[in-house]
């Protein structure tokens, strides 16, 4: 499969429909969707929509939500990258990872590729990022990302704390 991206310890690729598992397994545990808003994903058939429908059709503009894979035993841990939102106009920043691979700075890393090659494969002007304000951790990593603070808004269903990055 192809890498979209590298760093020292990771690898970003695009999911495949063969995916389809992995979004069940990462969304069944409640801690990892608890500030997301969208839970647990019922079966196949609904990991399945996921790609077709909101996954893979970002792809086409080299953005997208990419699996992340440690390279040094090939582990899918997660995902992260950019989407466009049509209906906001947005370019947002996201990231999910196993709760076991928490602490140990793959979203920073991650998220630090995903962002230099925005700014500097796509040329964005602005990207958003939007946690959860009780996910601490998340907004943690947003500000690592160099972005400040924009506005606070309903993401989900919990109060949310929206980032922002602008290019000067």
């Amino acid at each position: 499969m192809e890498h979209i991206l590298e760093t020292e310890r990771l690898y970003l690729r695009a999911f495949i429909i063969e995916d389809a598992p992995l979004l069940i397994d990462l969304n069944s545990d409640p801690e990892v969707t608890r500030y997301t808003g969208d839970g647990p994903v019922a079966n196949i058939k609904e990991a399945e929509r996921i790609l077709k429908e909101i996954i893979f059709p970002q792809y086409p503009n080299k953005i997208g939500r990419w699996a992340v894979h440690l390279k040094s035993n090939e582990e899918f841990i997660g995902w992260c990258g950019i989407k466009f939102i049509q209906e906001d106009n947005e370019y947002d920043l996201g990231y999910r990872f196993y709760k076991k691979h928490w602490g140990k700075g793959y979203a920073t890393e991650s998220a630090n590729a995903v962002m230099n090659y925005a700014k500097n494969n796509l040329q964005l002007k602005e990207i958003i990022g939007r946690a959860a304000i009780e996910n601490t951790a998340s907004i943690h990593v947003l500000k690592k990302m160099g972005m400040t603070y924009l506005r606070n808004e309903t993401c989900g269903h919990d109060p949310a704390e929206v980032y922002i990055w602008k290019k000067n």
